[in-house]
């Protein structure tokens, strides 16, 4: 049976790693086109020799911090120039820091916004326009189920993934008459690499590790939702009954959760 993604245009930022990798991995094995970005063109490179060794599929890779915005429209420009059409873009680049919101620095509070919003707003606003003028695409945006129920010590990681959830919701009404699909991901956490930066004392990782999701089953949601209507996709889903109850009972759920959410 032919995949629904095969010979299709897919964007991954953030790509070099973690879930971003592992999107790009089953979408090669399901004959799409890739256009992967990532800071570390090394990764990338290495990517795309596993993937073309493996599959038939043809992968690009490119350069791109998307914090810096000149360099967002810089590149995007390039590729656009190169490809007619984009049929999905996946908005993954992100990362996190975990403190008290006394001890975040302004750099570390910037750099989040930066990266985990501005990046991926202006990596979207590339891409609209094409998406418009082609009457289809499919915008998948990796938020947090931490945009959902903010926890201590993650106050502004939590601040960028309201954001994100945020501009989701609005861009999905915005663009629904354009044939344009918006998905909003809201994992929990994931054994990947991004721990490495968020919590540098390990204490977390260790409180959590029986209930951390593997990158490969994360990823493999996101690609079977690929280019349908699919509006959220919440994991694990028994996190995403706690945010349903915490939006109707925050008080209760706060303080009946006080003691889960302080495992930082």
């Amino acid at each position: 049976m032919t995949s629904r993604l095969q010979g299709k245009n897919i964007f991954i930022t953030g790509a070099s790693g973690g879930i971003g990798a592992e999107i790009a991995r089953l979408c090669a094995k399901r004959g799409a086109s890739l256009y992967l970005f990532s800071r570390s063109l090394d990764k990338l490179e290495q990517l795309k020799e596993e993937l073309e060794g493996e599959y038939s599929s043809r992968v690009h890779v490119y350069q791109l911090d998307v914090s810096d915005t000149d360099e967002v429209e810089r590149v995007f420009k390039r590729v656009l120039g190169e490809v007619q059409t984009i049929d999905v873009l996946v908005n993954n680049a992100g990362f996190g820091v975990f403190r008290l919101a006394e001890e975040a620095s302004i750099a570390e509070i910037k750099g989040m916004f930066s990266v985990n919003v501005v990046g991926l707003m202006a990596c979207t606003s590339m891409v609209l326009p094409v998406m418009k003028a082609e009457n289809k695409g499919h915008i998948i945006n990796i938020a947090s189920q931490a945009g959902k129920i903010a926890t201590p010590k993650s106050s502004v990681y939590s601040a960028t993934k309201h954001a994100v959830l945020g501009y989701t919701n609005s861009l999905r009404m915005e663009v629904a008459d354009s044939n344009i699909f918006v998905t909003a991901v809201n994992p929990g956490p994931i054994a990947t690499s991004f721990f490495d930066i968020a919590d540098e004392s390990g204490t977390y990782v260790k409180n959590v590790q029986r209930f951390m999701l593997k990158p490969e089953y994360v990823a493999e949601k996101i690609v079977n939702a690929m280019l349908t209507k699919k509006r959220e996709i919440n994991l694990p889903r028994w996190m995403n009954t706690g945010s349903v109850i915490y939006a109707l009972f925050p008080n209760l759920f706060e303080r009946i959760g006080k003691k889960a959410f302080n495992k930082k």
